[in-house]
């Protein structure tokens, strides 16, 4: 009775994210969310592929580097199990090497397909300052400009601080990972930071959207226009006029030092937050490690006309890499974020049910949220839920 209390209180704060589209129905942990799947809200909206190929949809799958191959391993075996009408396109992307030819692939095959679902991509600082980060240039040249992660509190996951529940909207594209950097002379390197008035305003513009549909009280710009008057001070500016067509929205704004202090001190007092992009990548990481680390998170990233699914810290987590010991909750739940972008409701459901239900219920959890089971075993539980639901699957 405890653990169906559990996923019951669950379903009633925990909703996923869509790309563009702020308005679909979604069953949650069994509980279905607000319907308004057929009416448009803005027009340019990124808008899922149809499924193909007799109901199927095509997916890009990047392995990437560290955990990502054994971790998509088993969003594929339980997809399988499950009968998800998903077929991947895998496509490997090799970090050790300074040409550019794999991550173009990678790019070609998601403009094919829409959406993707991948493994973080190592970024090594040892390598030649010509060579790009292929994570951020997938952002970019897809324009995905739009990263957005859910921190909130699990009952069964022991943390210091409860009833977090926090949406992190950070832009994407540009900022201090606009890499533009020169040495203008011997010991002198200068770092660009690029903060553009239209990118402030679309991303200020689908945080509060965002928020207005997910019937949020708060947005916090988060920022540095103290120091950086012009950079950070555009940047806030955008917010606020933003923030003015949306009066039902109380806005406020907070230095970036002064909020990693206040989500570490009393990180309730957050809704929702948005930001460029570096700090935006500081925040998740904060607040991922108050829910209980980067293995429970997920993350997406979202342009008007694709989208990308992975775990929201961004983590390769080379150190426990084929182990068997790192936790496949956030990558199974970013999956489950993939299914609802492609409108396969059911489906995002039935395995979200089963991860919670692993986490509350049967108290399976792996080394890094305190307990002793593996990766393996964590998937093996998440399937038998399902498979006790009666749900079409395939053999166990």
């Amino acid at each position: 009775m405890a653990a169906h209390s559990a996923i019951l209180s669950m379903s009633k704060i925990i909703s996923p994210f869509w790309g563009g589209r702020l308005g679909n129905t979604v069953k949650v942990f069994g509980t279905t969310l607000t319907s308004r799947r057929n009416k448009t809200l803005h027009t340019g909206e990124n808008i899922p592929p149809p499924a193909k190929y007799g109901g199927r949809h095509t997916v890009t799958l990047i392995p990437g580097d560290g955990i990502g191959p054994e971790l998509l391993n088993h969003v594929r075996e339980v997809f399988r199990f499950s009968c998800v009408p998903v077929d991947f396109e895998v496509v490997h992307v090799n970090s050790a090497v300074e040409t550019e030819d794999d991550i173009n692939n990678a790019i070609t095959a998601i403009r094919r397909n829409g959406v993707a679902l991948k493994g973080n991509i190592e970024t090594k600082h040892t390598m030649a300052p010509s060579v790009k980060s292929r994570n951020n240039l997938l952002r970019t040249s897809l324009d995905l400009y739009a990263n957005v992660m859910h921190c909130q509190s699990l009952p069964g996951v022991q943390t210091r601080h409860k009833n977090i529940d926090i949406m992190i909207i950070r832009e994407n594209t540009e900022g201090e990972y606009s890499s533009l950097e020169h040495e203008s002379v011997s010991g002198v390197v200068e770092s660009l930071k690029i903060i553009t008035r239209n990118n402030s305003l679309r991303i200020a513009d689908y945080a509060f959207r965002l928020a207005r549909e997910k019937g949020r009280r708060r947005v916090t710009a988060v920022h540095k226009a103290n120091i950086m008057k012009l950079g950070d001070g555009l940047f806030l500016q955008c917010c606020r006029e933003v923030a003015s067509g949306y009066p039902d929205i109380t806005f406020d704004s907070m230095i970036v030092d002064n909020t990693t202090m206040q989500l570490v001190s009393k990180p309730q007092q957050f809704d929702v937050m948005v930001m460029p992009n570096l700090y935006g990548n500081v925040v998740s990481n904060v607040c991922a490690g108050l829910v209980g680390g980067p293995g429970l998170v997920p993350g997406a990233n979202y342009g008007r006309d694709y989208a990308v699914f992975e775990t929201a810290t961004r983590n390769t987590g080379k150190s426990i890499a084929d182990r068997n010991i790192a936790n496949p909750t956030a990558m199974l739940l970013a999956s489950c974020m993939m299914l609802d972008h492609l409108k396969l409701y059911d489906h995002a459901s039935s395995i979200r049910n089963a991860i919670l239900t692993t986490m509350n219920e049967t108290r399976l959890h792996t080394a890094d949220i305190g307990g002793q089971g593996t990766t393996s075993e964590v998937v093996q539980s998440i399937m038998r839920f399902i498979q006790s639901k009666g749900q079409l699957i395939t053999e166990l």
